[in-house]
């Protein structure tokens, strides 16, 4: 945190409430309301849906569709938000960074994590409140990415495909 700049306490608490009231509107379908936690042009960037689902009629559908499927099932999922930083981009917009688990959990059954994240929001001042302006979701089971943009996974089965991979060698 090179560029931490201090972030005032009870905009750090507005933060918390923000992300917790964000989690239960999503699981309790709710999709008016999570919607409302963006900008009126929020964007909602993650891996595990084919396009960014962006502005507040899209973030709407995107929600309710989330819930639809949890109802589908028999399940209820919870998003579990911990570990915040908060950090100030300027006195109207904070960068927020968490881990983002989803839980799902069959109706008289079992609990199960259903994915692992890590959010990177980028929060702005509107009125007197804050709002997510562009949500960027990485997932932990991603393969990983090569600074040359390959993943892992790609670089090992081309080595092992020309014989440059030392098979004596832990990887």
């Amino acid at each position: 945190m090179s560029n931490y700049r201090v972030v005032a306490t009870e905009d750090v608490v507005a933060i918390h409430q923000l992300y917790g009231h964000q989690s239960h509107c999503i699981d309790s379908g709710r999709q008016q309301d999570w919607a409302q936690t963006f900008t009126d042009n929020g964007e909602f960037h993650s891996p595990s849906y084919p396009e960014p689902v962006v502005g507040f009629g899209d973030l709407a559908a995107f929600a309710a569709r989330f819930y639809a499927a949890a109802e589908a099932v028999d399940e209820v999922h919870r998003h579990v938000l911990t570990n915040l930083v908060v950090e100030a981009v300027d006195e109207s917009a904070l960068a927020v960074r968490g881990y983002l688990q989803i839980v799902a959990t069959a109706r008289g059954g079992e609990s199960r994590l259903v994915r692992m994240t890590t959010v990177d929001d980028r929060v702005v001042r509107v009125g007197e409140e804050w709002k997510i302006a562009r949500r960027t979701v990485s997932r932990d089971d991603a393969p990983r990415v090569s600074e040359h943009g390959r993943s892992t996974e790609k670089i090992l089965a081309q080595q092992y495909s020309v014989g440059e991979v030392h098979h004596d060698r832990k990887l």
